[in-house]
């Protein structure tokens, strides 16, 4: 029979995390960035420091490690003292 082999996406999606949110993006080197929103099916990550946003799908994306977590501060503390973001 004609795609009797065919099963239905059983895998859920991940949920969706708060504005803001610290995550990394597996797919980009573990490039880090906050949460600001849903792009069709990508999630849309902005660095802490400032910059552009880029889009990745959820599935290459996980919480950031308390490390991470720091370094992300810093370079946005770096940024702001540079001038380059309130």
């Amino acid at each position: 029979m004609h795609g009797e082999n065919l099963r239905p996406n059983t895998q859920e999606p991940p949920d969706l995390p708060i504005l803001g949110t610290l995550l990394v993006d597996t797919s980009r080197n573990n490039r880090a960035g906050e949460f600001r929103g849903v792009a069709g099916c990508y999630w849309s990550l902005r660095p802490m420091g400032g910059g552009i946003e880029w889009e990745v799908e959820p599935r290459h994306v996980r919480p950031a490690l308390p490390i991470e977590q720091l370094h992300a501060r810093i370079a946005r503390l770096n940024a702001r003292s540079r001038g380059e973001v309130l």
